[in-house]
Order: C-alpha cells, then sequence, then structure tokens
C-alpha cells in the first residue's frame, strides 16, 4: 500500500513563498507520474503541476512562472516551490501518485495552505 504525506502548508502573505513538499513510501516512486493538485472551497479539484518519471513537468496556466515541482527519486519525494503567492492560490493542497502502467492512484491527506492580501 503507498502511503503519500505532505508537509510545509501554512499561513502567508500575498507576495510570499512555501514549499510543499511530499513523501512516498514503497518502491514504485520512481515509475510514477506525481502530481500536486488543489482545492479551493466551493471548487472542484484541480491539476496545478505534474512531473513525469522522467521529469517531463505540465503545470496549470494559473500558476506557470511561479510554482515548480520537482522530485528527488532517491528520498521519494516530490516538492512544490510556490513562490509569488496569491489570495487565490488558498486552497487545500494534495499530492498525488499515478501509475500509468495500471491506472492506479493514489492521494495524500492534503495541506492546507492560505495566502493573506
Amino acid at each position: 500500500q503507498v502511503q503519500l504525506v505532505e508537509s510545509g502548508g501554512g499561513l502567508v502573505q500575498a507576495g510570499g513563498s512555501l514549499r510543499l513538499s511530499c513523501a512516498a513510501s514503497g518502491s514504485i516512486f520512481s515509475i510514477s507520474v506525481m502530481g500536486w493538485y488543489r482545492q479551493a472551497p466551493g471548487k472542484q479539484r484541480e491539476m496545478v503541476a505534474i512531473i513525469t518519471s522522467s521529469g517531463s513537468t505540465n503545470y496549470a496556466d494559473s500558476v506557470k512562472g511561479r510554482f515548480t515541482i520537482s522530485r528527488d527519486n532517491a528520498k521519494n519525494t516530490v516538492y512544490l516551490q510556490m513562490n509569488s503567492l496569491k489570495p487565490e492560490d488558498t486552497a487545500v493542497y494534495y499530492c498525488n501518485l499515478h501509475l500509468p502502467l495500471f491506472g492506479k492512484d493514489y492521494w495524500g491527506q492534503g495541506t492546507q495552505v492560505t495566502v493573506s492580501s
């Protein structure tokens, strides 16, 4: 069973930065597509950024140029560096591990990010 544990959320002023981390258990991390998603109150969960096993990345238009996703396969960890944060970035951020070969998804418990204006 895969477990994902997120950390790094919190309260920050607009224009500030936060770095989220997600540590995965198990031995499948290096072959997985890792992603960060977020869900604001009253809204659907949306993709923020994803990174493939080979390091290719994709970002939501709303965060391009401000957020950076990266991964460390030796530590089974994926990161989301968030800069120039805006109040509209306020949401619960979820880590996702996707296994394309098996069509399986695993989710973390979520971490709250609050950006004050």
